[in-house]
């Protein structure tokens, strides 16, 4: 009975781990998406497109940065961060 309690007690302690680790991976999937999202967004619509477009996909902007043409932008979706840019958009005179 000790070693089935064992076992029991290792698989119960395996799957919190693996669920853990499946909630990290899509939060990283998120973080990505919605800073692909965010970049391509505030190459026509500046920051504030970028935070509302963030926002509808779950994340919060980081970082924001327009160097040109190129939108670079952070973004955190609960502990997963990912960083994405965009170029395009009007040109500068």
């Amino acid at each position: 009975m000790p070693l089935a309690a064992a076992i029991a007690a290792l698989a119960v302690v395996l799957a919190m781990a693996t669920a853990e680790l499946a909630a990290d991976v899509v939060d990283v999937a998120r973080a990505r998406s919605a800073a692909d999202a965010a970049a391509l967004a505030g190459v026509q619509g500046g920051a504030g497109a970028s935070s509302r477009l963030a926002a509808a996909n779950g994340a919060m902007i980081v970082s924001w940065q327009r160097e040109g043409r190129m939108v670079t932008v952070t973004v955190r979706v609960d502990d997963a961060t990912a960083t994405a840019a965009a170029t395009g958009g009007p040109l500068e005179p």
